[in-house]
């Protein structure tokens, strides 16, 4: 049975209030984006933190991720519901945590990974589909991340040499 979240659902679990990015994923339109945006101020608040506290930090998010996105499409009987955006969320603060700090490569940053993570070219398709539960909703925007950053440190690498 599939479940639509609202607010009851959201505040009815600590994993779905994070599954859905703190409402973000409620969004009835684009709740992705709407999810990826989140990032920016949760990044902002990592920046009172050590910077070499970043990564373990990142890498703590994206294993909580994996039961909480799995709790939450079990309870919403969709694995990876459009509404979970915790995948979103994690991957672009990893994104952000090696993005120059300008708001033009930010707005880059974030355009670049919307269009990965939508269109979803080789190899994240195809972990899209066969990788299961939590890991596979947490992974596939891992993937998403990584193209990203490729293309803007190849941009940067570009307009450096």
């Amino acid at each position: 049975m599939t479940t639509s979240p609202d607010l009851r659902f959201l505040f009815r679990s600590p994993a779905h209030l994070l599954a859905l990015g703190f409402g973000s994923g409620l969004a009835r339109v684009a709740p992705g984006t709407l999810g990826t945006l989140v990032a920016f101020p949760l990044f902002y608040g990592m920046m009172a933190i050590a910077p070499e506290w970043h990564l373990p930090l990142i890498a703590l998010l994206f294993l909580i991720g994996i039961p909480i996105c799995g709790a939450t499409g079990r309870a919403l009987g969709v694995q990876d519901h459009g509404g979970i955006v915790w995948d979103e969320i994690v991957a672009m603060l990893l994104v952000l945590e090696f993005t120059p700090m300008s708001w033009p490569w930010w707005l880059a940053a974030f355009v670049l990974f919307r269009f990965f993570d939508i269109l979803k070219p080789f190899p994240i398709r195809q972990c899209d589909r066969r990788l299961k539960g939590g890991f596979g909703v947490m992974f596939d925007d891992l993937l998403a991340a990584i193209y990203t950053l490729l293309i803007l440190h190849a941009c940067l690498w570009l307009m450096t040499h």
